[in-house]
């Protein structure tokens, strides 16, 4: 980094121009954005569309998911400098990515919700772009599903999580963040044989037929390991990634509603996300980080991270 660069940066997020290149301001200053990318509702000829949605009125235990998208941009200006290590390619240069902001909607109005932002990702997808979302709880990738399997049809999801949520709930209107994997087989979003979910370490007999590598299998044999058991699953079909921050070890991050120990290290999700290169992936979300549980914030870090590896997985097979 040129310090006559960080001298002359600033408020990236509102007037850069052009949208693609490296960010030079101070990473404790400036208006925040993810990693520093133009605010922008114009979608043409964006490749990725970086959305947050503040929701997190799903949750089962502690809330604070609705302040997650706000964390997370915040932490990414870490990151902003140098291209993303381990990928061998600059996707902040050679890619149009912005940020697209968060979903409107009303509050108090909850059953309303899940069409808003059905709609909200449908204009991203019909604009020509991806979306990779900020969470919000894990329910948010129900409705955003709705959007991907309209476009591709049943769709493959890679899930990186402690628990499976597909417990049995047989109510769609129903908003619940550990039932809307099973709304989503029952309603023919996903397609359980060829997804997988990786992570796994709370107990629910009935997956619905998605393979589980759990997060035991993950530590004996290796991430490389997992990785490999992943692609064979999934082959070229279309896959969606979402990655609860809960599927990392409450000692990497703390702040979530759920957090169950055992759990993954940020040094095997980094493997993992890296060396699935390669895989069809369509769009992909980041959920359950909860400030407000995490005074350090370790956890938003760690959400910026895995935000950034997806954004690096979507876009690998357009170089």
């Amino acid at each position: 980094m040129a310090l006559e660069d960080a001298s002359k940066e600033v408020d990236n997020a509102v007037i850069r121009g052009p949208y693609r290149g490296l960010s030079y301001e101070n990473t404790f200053g400036g208006a925040t954005s993810f990693m520093r990318r133009a605010y922008s509702k114009d979608l043409t000829g964006v490749d990725l569309a970086v959305t947050g949605v503040p929701f997190d009125q799903a949750v089962t235990n502690r809330p604070g998911a609705r302040l997650g998208p706000r964390a997370i941009r915040e932490a990414s200006a870490l990151q902003a400098f140098d291209p993303p290590y381990g990928w061998g390619f600059d996707p902040l240069s050679d890619f149009t990515i912005v940020d697209y902001g968060d979903v409107a909607f009303d509050y108090a109005n909850v059953p309303a919700f899940p069409e808003v932002l059905t709609n909200h990702i449908k204009g991203i997808l019909d604009a020509g772009a991806a979306s990779l979302t900020l969470g919000g709880d894990h329910y948010i990738s129900f409705p955003i599903l709705r959007a991907y399997a309209e476009k591709y049809g049943p769709i493959c999801l890679l899930q990186f999580d402690a628990h499976s949520d597909t417990w049995a709930d047989d109510d769609m209107s129903r908003v619940d963040h550990g039932t809307m994997f099973y709304k989503a087989v029952k309603s023919g979003l996903i397609d359980p044989a060829h997804s997988v979910q990786v992570g796994i370490r709370t107990v629910n007999e009935d997956t619905l037929g998605v393979p589980t590598i759990d997060a035991r299998e993950v530590h004996e044999k290796g991430p490389q390991a997992a990785v490999a058991k992943i692609k064979q699953v999934l082959g070229d079909r279309p896959v969606y990634v979402t990655f609860d921050i809960d599927a990392l070890d409450p000692a990497f991050a703390p702040g979530t509603g759920t957090p169950v120990w055992g759990g993954l290290t940020s040094a095997q999700a980094a493997i993992m996300l890296r060396d699935l290169a390669g895989i069809n992936m369509v769009g992909g979300d980041v959920v359950e980080v909860s400030p407000p549980f995490d005074t350090t914030g370790a956890t938003a870090i760690a959400g910026a991270h895995v935000a950034t590896e997806l954004m690096c997985l979507y876009l690998w097979n357009k170089r």
